[in-house]
């Protein structure tokens, strides 16, 4: 780390001489030249519409700016599960999450599973990871499992402590997530200290925790992350005058599922405006301190002289609603929640390319197998996304023939009182839930309704059929939800029966405590009446 904070957006302009230095046209054929460096960046919630524009113009992101000058920006890029663990578990397989079942926070890939960095690294690369994984099964708090396994349970509880923000630090305080910097250091040193020596190319992992809400202790339990923190530092990079307030439905208008979360999710109370332009400025706040230790890693790169030599992607899990659809968090199909950041940059890849393709983060396993020059596997649900970074006829690029138009995403878990299923396909986006027919529809616009005001499923009944064909050809999520309900209550029973005397006082005090409190009997009459 320089004194005087991170790496400003003229610092990052110096790179450019480091980036063009020893950067050569993608290889034509195997051994024609050595295989290139793999830097991948993995933060967490990040809106992936912040990377272009008009999102771009709320918050200053100099180092995304820069992958974007130097590099190519994918403006559809999705996750494949809204939500940590099965979006990750998506990431590391290259699977949809229907096909690794993980359905919640706690059930992720086994931790045998072979990934994209085990074949790399059997294939002579120098393998490093540091910071946030979180794509194998056991992690998150028990509320999280609870939560998830109980959706189906006739009852509406508060699962999180209402969203709020709180100021850090002073103006010249920088190193706000201090766990994150630490991370970023070590990957920093690792560059320059054993990186630069490697005789063999190298694929290093940075996970990061920003711009993910931080803990709110009166939450209960593992404490409920409703919190958006930052300093005065990072609020300055932020321009207030571009911040949109989100248009919100009544609550009486709400689609049935979007009011659960919102319940559950502790939004259906009374916001002010300044409320909620404070939550989504301290949020973007939050990016801008991630990207700063973006820009860290980029800058170690040039020092060492290995950035010309190195393809970066940053990315993101999922991303952040900020009081959208008068929701914060994730476990969404909408754009803020389900919309990733996906860049590019290194030797090969054109520079001030933006691809409207759709993309989702499957596509990450067979796109480092093709950068190490690896057999890809035919098995992926993901496609590489060399060929549309490098602009090949795609069906001469792959096996498997041109990458599908159109991504899946889909949702298991808590905060959403039903399977969630996304088809994201030219201008349409189509949600469907459970067995498709018990739960309404959605179907948006995104042309001409980018913030997914209106459902138009009513008004386009054969565009509807006509997705939801496509959909079941990929998927039959009737059969899938039914599966995720039968796991969630077996899961469920082993838990309780685990507990024994001791369930009523467990579950009593979960991160929805303070609604179970007031009619302890009521709730777990509901669930005995579910079981």
């Amino acid at each position: 780390m320089r004194d005087g904070g991170p790496l400003g957006g003229a610092g990052l302009a110096l790179l450019l001489m480091a980036a063009e230095a020893g950067a050569r046209p993608w290889p034509v054929a195997p051994g024609d030249q050595p295989r290139y460096n793999v830097v991948l960046v993995a933060c967490d919630s990040m809106d992936g519409r912040l990377t272009f524009f008009p999102g771009n113009q709320t918050v200053d992101l100099p180092s995304i700016n820069f992958m974007k000058r130097h590099g190519t920006v994918f403006l559809n890029a999705y996750t494949n599960s809204p939500i940590c663990c099965p979006s990750r578990a998506a990431m590391w397989s290259g699977l949809f999450t229907h096909l690794t079942e993980s359905w919640n926070n706690f059930k992720g890939l086994d931790p045998d599973y072979v990934t994209w960095m085990d074949l790399m690294e059997k294939h002579g690369y120098r393998a490093q990871k540091f910071g946030k994984l979180d794509f194998t099964s056991g992690h998150h708090s028990v509320s999280n499992r609870v939560e998830a396994w109980t959706r189906d349970v006739k009852f509406l509880l508060r699962q999180e402590g209402r969203p709020m923000v709180k100021l850090a630090g002073h103006r010249k305080q920088f190193r706000v997530m201090e766990r994150d910097w630490q991370t970023t250091d070590k990957a920093v040193n690792w560059i320059k200290e054993e990186a630069v020596n490697f005789t063999q190319p190298f694929i290093l992992y940075l996970g990061l925790n920003l711009p993910h809400p931080y803990p709110s202790p009166y939450a209960g339990e593992n404490f409920g992350s409703s919190t958006f923190l930052t300093s005065p530092y990072w609020l300055e990079k932020v321009n207030y005058e571009a911040i949109k307030i989100p248009t919100w439905s009544s609550l009486s208008e709400m689609h049935p599922v979007d009011y659960y979360s919102s319940y559950t999710k502790n939004c259906t109370g009374e916001f002010t405006e300044e409320e909620v332009r404070n939550i989504r400025a301290f949020y973007y706040a939050m990016c801008a301190e991630t990207d700063a230790m973006l820009g860290e890693i980029i800058s170690a790169l040039r020092d060492t002289g290995l950035l010309g030599k190195t393809i970066i992607i940053f990315t993101a899990d999922h991303g952040e609603l900020a009081m959208e659809h008068r929701q914060f968090y994730k476990m969404s199909m909408y754009e803020g929640s389900s919309h990733v950041p996906l860049l590019v940059m290194g030797p090969g890849v054109r520079e001030q390319q933006q691809i409207s393709n759709v993309a989702s983060l499957v596509d990450i396993y067979p796109t480092m197998l093709d950068i190490a020059r690896i057999p890809v596997p035919q098995n992926l649900s993901g496609y590489s996304l060399i060929p549309l970074l490098h602009e090949k006829a795609e069906s001469k690029a792959s096996p498997r023939g041109p990458r599908p138009s159109w991504v899946l995403s889909e949702f298991h878990g808590c905060n959403v009182n039903s399977s969630v299923y996304m088809l994201r396909t030219g201008k349409w986006k189509y949600i469907t839930y459970s067995d498709g027919s018990s739960v309404l529809p959605q179907l948006f616009d995104l042309n001409a309704d980018p913030d997914e005001l209106t459902n138009v499923a009513i008004k386009f009944p054969v565009t509807v059929h006509s997705l939801d064909k496509i959909l079941r050809s990929i998927i039959d999520y009737p059969k899938v939800s039914s599966s995720v309900q039968d796991y969630n209550k077996q899961q469920f029973i082993s838990w309780k029966q685990s507990l024994g005397h001791n369930y009523s006082s467990v579950i009593a005090n979960l991160r929805w405590h303070q609604d179970w409190l007031k009619d302890q009997k009521k709730y777990e009459n509901a669930i005995d009446k579910w079981l």
